[in-house]
């Protein structure tokens, strides 16, 4: 009985966030530019190019300091990985262990 209740409640909640999940999308980035009066106008390729030429010139001005990303630093992508790895590779190990010895353990497994 309850696992007909948990497998309808998932799917109620998956067809919800599928009805009502394209609705909550911010599109602020196809706002195109705003004006001194707060109009919006339109991003044109010119535009796009411009700044991405300024993009180029910036990071070929400043080779040392790459992309930008972090990769090895501690709050850069392989640092939080290896710090997340840690930490709940730790309570995992924790659990294991505690999980060999006690009230519930198997015979004759430990």
């Amino acid at each position: 009985m309850n696992t007909k209740i948990l497998l309808a409640a998932s799917l109620i909640a998956v067809f919800t966030i599928g009805t009502y999940g394209p609705s909550i999308v911010a599109y602020a980035q196809y706002m195109g530019n705003v004006g001194s009066q707060g109009e919006t106008g339109s991003y044109t390729l010119e535009e796009a190019l411009e700044i991405q030429a300024r993009r180029i010139a910036a990071a070929e001005a400043n080779p040392g300091a790459g992309s930008g990303t972090p990769y090895l630093d501690a709050s850069g992508v392989v640092g939080a990985v290896a710090i997340s790895a840690a930490v709940f590779g730790g309570i995992a190990g924790a659990l294991f262990i505690r999980g060999r010895s006690g009230k519930y353990a198997a015979m004759g497994r430990g």
